[in-house]
């Protein structure tokens, strides 16, 4: 089998995705440079010629291969952990299910459920030509300035959720990201109250994160809430709900209140620094 995998520069979801790719045949590796064009990238891709198309299940990775799937009038399998024949597992429902379903058609196109293979060694790829002639192409991307370290990329992670309480007091969860070297995430009613912007959302319709650890301070942890964290090595939940959902999914647990264990947690990492 012939697998195209398309792979953008210095992504780790990529690799996976590259992974995952060489399990299916034969891989040729291309990667297209220049302004994002959906349209026009689905154009040089689908113009390969494969018996499968691959790419990391990422924003961008599902949006061009849903336009290489239109282009090429075939199905389109989304966050897929793997397959056997035409047998396809991929992830739903924001990663609390499992489905097997049966993709027809030739090429397969597939994306790669994130962080659930591992990365290969990066590897020179092969630049396609795109005409953005008459393309809708993305031509500015203006992101928030954090001043800090994103949450895509933190290996630290601090998120507060409800039982935060007001935006005000989010200057304890500040603290403990700032002297962790981490960034500080929220939850979605967070961002819904209006105490903290979209985005530091940490969520499915959020960032997903990859941290190697996480520390969820007074978060549920809703369904959709998890589906973004899960990327995370290590979870330490700090809740006053022994109930909590998220505490299924820790592998660390505080039972108590945050606005106690929080600053305590922060006062010893003071004295370890040396700054208390």
């Amino acid at each position: 089998m012939t697998v195209v995998c398309f792979v953008e520069r210095d992504d780790d979801l990529s690799l996976q995705a590259l992974t995952f790719a060489r399990q299916l045949g034969d891989v040729r590796a291309v990667t297209i440079d220049g302004p994002y064009a959906p349209s026009a990238w689905a154009d040089a891709l689908a113009a390969q010629t494969a018996d499968a198309f691959v790419a990391a299940g990422s924003d961008r990775g599902n949006e061009l291969l849903a336009h290489v799937a239109a282009k090429l009038d075939q199905p389109f399998a989304a966050n897929v952990t793997a397959i056997d024949a035409d047998v396809v597992t991929r992830v739903r429902w924001g990663g609390s299910l499992l489905e097997e379903a049966r993709l027809h058609g030739s090429p397969k196109i597939l994306s790669v459920a994130p962080h659930t293979q591992p990365a290969a060694a990066p590897v020179e790829a092969e630049e396609l030509p795109v005409s953005l002639d008459g393309a809708v192409r993305v031509l500015e991307t203006v992101s928030e300035s954090s001043g800090g370290v994103s949450l895509r990329d933190a290996k630290v992670v601090v998120s507060g959720g409800r039982g935060v309480g007001s935006a005000e007091a989010f200057s304890i969860i500040e603290e403990l990201a700032q002297l962790l070297g981490g960034a500080v995430g929220c939850s979605r009613v967070v961002t819904s109250a209006g105490w903290r912007p979209h985005a530091d959302q940490v969520g499915q319709t959020g960032t997903k994160i990859s941290a190697d650890l996480y520390v969820a301070c007074g978060i549920s942890g809703a369904t959709q809430h998890i589906a973004g964290a899960k990327g995370a090595k290590k979870i330490l939940a700090i809740n006053s709900d022994p109930e909590a959902p998220i505490l299924a999914h820790a592998d660390y647990a505080v039972i108590g209140d945050l606005h106690e264990i929080v600053p305590a947690i922060t006062a010893e990492l003071r004295k370890v620094k040396g700054l208390a």
